[in-house]
């Protein structure tokens, strides 16, 4: 997340008197929108029966109020939460009620184009407001629909308070942050920040504790927006959007990793197969620009380059470093930027079995490798070296260690490798983590094929930017593989 993003902030109005007005207060105030009732609160309608029924007149506001663009930008509705609560009632009459209540507030919704309806869940029965909301987004609907929930469970909140009640195993009632943690892992689009839990400083400004800057920071890495409700605690309410902003701009920094994959952010992948496929121009070039992978190798290389000929033989001996998978030449460009800077001299052999890919390094060994370079076009397990390497420098891991066959290309590789040389990498281990991402599993459930079982892609390895997740239990290692393998 660049370090100049701008926070997305709405402010939460219980009701309105002048629409316009209240608009216009809240953007000078530096929100970007506001989240108002779609009907008066005690405005009753009996759609069923009551002396309401026959009541002459609109049920809320014109939509001459605002313009278009600012009923679809800056407006998000509220649905009445007394028809909500009154939906699952064992009334039939409240229960019909109350259906036709939020229909006609969600039909109101998508005649002005709202890009969002927010409704409370008060209750843990809410099938009916879920059949409601099922039909209106399977017949099409332009806006989100914004389900608000608690972040604690009401029941858990009120045992913390009753000596009666004891709590879980091993204590893990009592971390409250560790269950609210758990919400970066779900699909949360906005968060609700009420004014009693912001703080007051020695200045009278509002501050956030460290655990609740944490909470946002990790939010609004999901692109979360934000809402302010409750009443004016503190001076003016501009005060809370600045504060957001400022801790967003304090704790956030350029991430060279997060900034390069960009846009890929959760998006299933297949993994890619080079031994059996010939990759292409523009997955190499994906590759390098890893910002950090390569600085690393060349590191790598710098030291064992330093380790295997000493500052005293550094005139009179060569090392002989081979890159085995050398696609277009990445690591051989680093392996002798490493040579260069240890003053030694190195003769390396670049082995590729895609032909492609061969072109590009015969071409660079024309125009700038020389004979410093040898570029040898075979598959690694199938060449016969004309001599030993000190060092093997491959990069055949996978996202998984070996899901791209590296331990098998490597073992077939080694007979190139001197007794004392290095490989390059050494070792390496997968790891393994338990974690939840509805984002995740919903794109895996609609991955469905007429020729395969359902569960087929839920057993199918991806290669996935994790982003929208929440890791349920440490890592643990796996397995492990060292090189060269005398074993």
């Amino acid at each position: 997340v660049m370090a100049s993003a701008r926070v997305s902030c709405g402010l939460e109005y219980p009701n309105v008197y002048e629409l316009s007005d209240s608009l216009q207060d809240s953007t000078r105030a530096g929100y970007d929108f506001i989240s108002v009732p779609l009907a008066h609160p005690r405005f009753i309608r009996e759609h069923v029966e009551g002396d309401a029924k026959k009541r002459i007149g609109a049920f809320t506001r014109s939509d001459l109020l605002l313009s278009s663009s600012e009923w679809s930008s800056l407006i998000v509705g509220r649905i009445s939460a007394t028809a909500i609560l009154n939906l699952e009632s064992s009334v039939s009459s409240l229960r019909m009620n109350s259906e036709e209540t939020i229909n006609q507030e969600l039909t109101f919704a998508a005649h002005l184009g709202l890009p969002a309806v927010m409704f409370s869940l008060s209750t843990d029965r809410c099938t009916n407001i879920a059949r409601i909301i099922h039909n209106r987004v399977v017949q099409g609907v332009c806006y989100q629909v914004w389900v608000r929930v608690p972040m604690q469970a009401p029941e858990e909140i009120a045992a913390q308070h009753r000596s009666d009640k004891k709590q879980s195993v091993d204590g893990f009632a009592i971390d409250t942050w560790t269950w609210w943690n758990k919400w970066l892992g779900e699909p949360v689009r906005s968060a609700i920040l009420p004014t009693s839990i912001w703080l007051t400083n020695k200045k009278g400004f509002p501050v956030l504790s460290r655990a609740h800057q944490l909470l946002i920071k990790g939010l609004f890495r999901l692109h979360a927006q934000f809402v302010i409700s409750g009443p004016l605690r503190h001076q003016h309410f501009k005060l809370y959007q600045q504060y957001l902003e400022h801790i967003i701009r304090a704790q956030l920094e350029v991430d060279p990793l997060t900034d390069f994959a960009r846009g890929y952010e959760d998006y299933l992948q297949c993994p890619l197969q080079p031994l059996m496929d010939n990759l292409e121009s523009q997955t190499y070039e994906v590759f390098e620009k890893d910002p950090v992978k390569y600085s690393e190798y060349e590191q790598a290389m710098y030291m064992a380059i330093c380790d295997k000929i000493s500052e005293e033989e550094k005139d009179t001996k060569e090392i002989i470093l081979m890159v085995v998978g050398a696609g277009r030449g990445p690591l051989v460009r680093r392996a002798l930027a490493a040579a260069k800077g240890a003053q030694r001299k190195i003769k390396v052999y670049a082995v590729e079995k895609n032909p492609n890919a061969v072109v590009t390094l015969q071409a660079q060994q024309d125009e700038d490798w020389g004979d410093q370079v040898t570029v040898v076009s075979c598959d690694m397990r199938e060449w016969d070296a004309p001599e030993q390497a000190d060092i093997l420098v491959s990069e055949l891991l996978g996202s998984f260690g070996d899901n791209e066959l590296s331990p098998e290309c490597l073992d077939g590789a080694q007979k190139f490798l001197k007794e004392d040389g290095i490989s390059i990498p050494s070792s390496y281990t997968s790891f393994l983590s338990p974690l939840q991402s509805p984002k995740l599993y919903n794109e895996i459930r609609n991955c469905r094929e007429k020729d395969k079982h359902f569960l087929a892609h839920f057993e199918t390895p991806y290669v996935v930017y994790l982003h929208n997740k929440k890791e349920l239990a440490p890592s643990q290692s796996l397995f492990t593989f060292t090189h060269p393998n005398r074993e």
